[in-house]
């Protein structure tokens, strides 16, 4: 029974282009228009963009959801949903309305197709401040680290520049 629920997906939201609350919700409710059912959802937080901080503010959620669609199909789903939302092939960490990426399945581990967890989720305030807001309990399914352990080793400034809305 513990175990069951433990096994969840977790998806980041973020955008930087156009209106961001806007892109988000939209992009949640693409989500439940392709029956990915929305369990818990974290507050908005906002970011610097990175790596430059010049570009535009990132607005960012943390979702869990849950869903029958294998890793695989859910990512060319949000693929999908952030083409339909205006995001464009650009460069790496380019600004953009809508970017959706899966931080956490099931606790899988996989560099195949698709790499789970997300191999950045540890270094960033803007997915482990809203995760810990939501599952206070998850640990990284490969470094065995807990949020509070992840959070606490983000350096001052990424601790310091983000704000809850």
């Amino acid at each position: 029974m513990l175990e069951n629920q433990v096994k969840r997906i977790y998806l980041g939201i973020g955008s930087n282009l156009g209106n961001k609350r806007e892109n988000i919700e939209k992009a949640k409710f693409q989500l439940i228009q392709n029956n990915i059912r929305i369990l818990k959802s974290s507050s908005y937080y906002e970011t610097l963009s990175w790596p430059n901080p010049r570009n535009p503010k990132f607005l960012n959620i943390v979702l869990e959801v849950s869903t029958i669609l294998s890793p695989t199909k859910l990512l060319k789903k949000c693929k999908q949903i952030e083409a339909h939302l205006g995001r464009k092939k650009n460069t790496k960490n380019a600004p953009r309305e809508c970017d959706i990426d899966i931080l956490d399945y099931k606790n899988k581990k996989s560099k195949k197709l698709i790499y789970l967890p997300h191999p950045r989720l540890h270094k960033r305030n803007f997915v482990l401040f809203p995760l810990f807001e939501i599952n206070k309990a998850w640990k990284h399914p490969i470094l065995k680290d807990n949020l509070k352990t992840l959070i606490l080793s983000l350096s001052n400034r990424d601790i310091r520049s983000i704000k809850q809305i």
